[in-house]
């Protein structure tokens, strides 16, 4: 069965989880992007309308993530006709939510919906990649969480190269978005180029245990696992303002730990109980406003679905 329009909706995801650098990924249950296809006849992808996005997303095709992503996916699945999209954003850009990988994979899941699903989740990995290069190269730490859902471990750009992993039962997350941007070009152009061979050593270790306590669903190791990056934080610190303060007031309400959500700004704590993040969602909320910089805080946990056609007709 196919269909003259389609919508769905992909969340907004943390990448990296502090020490798992391009490798690691989760989904967030809200917020997220929805992207409606709607057949033309014309073939390929063109942009209808982009809601809520402050008027600064491009309408050009080729720079735009979600319509490179269509014009891949109606490649994949060999459709007969081309489509219009309409992009809702739910998500800031340059937030370290992962805004290019939601509204690039809810446009390759919404043009598989449009005529009747061909092929499945797993095969729309790369027309997602396809999108998100567009905007921050190719790699699935945020597109692979947001397509699949829960806690992704990436060791390739292949779907049989992506890897879930257990969500721990008790995982609780509390965000918080200062009212700046983080370009990822700009969060990308502090790395260091070259390593000693003893970070690299101790990075590789700290990402191996940071997997080890999430199948021991130990939330407060995980926690502080995740908080023993030693090469990407102290290299973008300097770019997230207040980052100090807010892994002391997430911690002392009761986090186990706090880290920079993807290239940032946003910064994403780990707690073991829903209230303890509400709490801390709070406390980061505080942090923010008393200084005039401002943001958006929530508590949520880990969407263990992943992108979702909300809408046929």
């Amino acid at each position: 069965m196919s269909f003259t329009k389609a919508a769905a909706f992909a969340p907004a995801t943390v990448a990296n989880l502090g020490v798992g650098f391009d490798v690691l990924g989760l989904a967030l249950n809200e917020p997220g992007d929805i992207v409606i296809a709607e057949r033309r006849d014309t073939p390929g992808a063109a942009v209808r309308l982009i809601e809520n996005d402050g008027g600064i997303l491009p309408y050009e095709a080729k720079k735009n993530t979600a319509c490179v992503a269509a014009e891949s996916a109606l490649r994949l699945i060999g459709a007969p006709s081309g489509v219009w999209l309409t992009i809702q954003k739910g998500l800031p850009s340059a937030s370290g939510l992962g805004s290019s990988a939601a509204s690039a994979v809810a446009a390759a899941v919404a043009v598989n919906a449009l005529f009747g699903e061909p092929v499945e989740r797993e095969a729309l990995l790369p027309a997602c990649l396809d999108g998100e290069a567009v905007a921050s190269g190719y790699h699935p730490d945020n597109v692979a969480p947001a397509l699949l859902g829960g806690i992704t471990l990436a060791t390739g750009l292949t779907p049989a190269q992506i890897h879930r992993v257990p969500v721990p039962e008790r995982l609780h997350l509390a965000l918080v978005t200062p009212n700046i941007a983080v370009p990822t070009a700009e969060a990308r152009a502090v790395l260091p180029k070259l390593l000693p061979l003893k970070a690299m050593v101790t990075q590789t270790a700290s990402v191996a245990y940071l997997i080890h306590t999430i199948y021991s669903a130990d939330v407060a190791a995980m926690g502080q696992a995740m908080e023993r990056d030693g090469i990407i934080e102290p290299a973008r610190a300097h770019l997230m303002p207040l980052l100090d303060e807010a892994r002391v007031a997430a911690k002392t309400n009761g986090a186990h730990g706090l880290v920079i959500s993807g290239a940032g700004p946003s910064l994403c704590a780990v707690c073991d109980d829903g209230d303890i993040a509400a709490q801390v969602a709070e406390a980061l909320r505080h942090i923010y406003d008393s200084t005039g910089i401002g943001c958006k805080a929530f508590a949520t946990r880990v969407n263990e679905a992943g992108a979702r056609v909300v809408a046929t007709e």
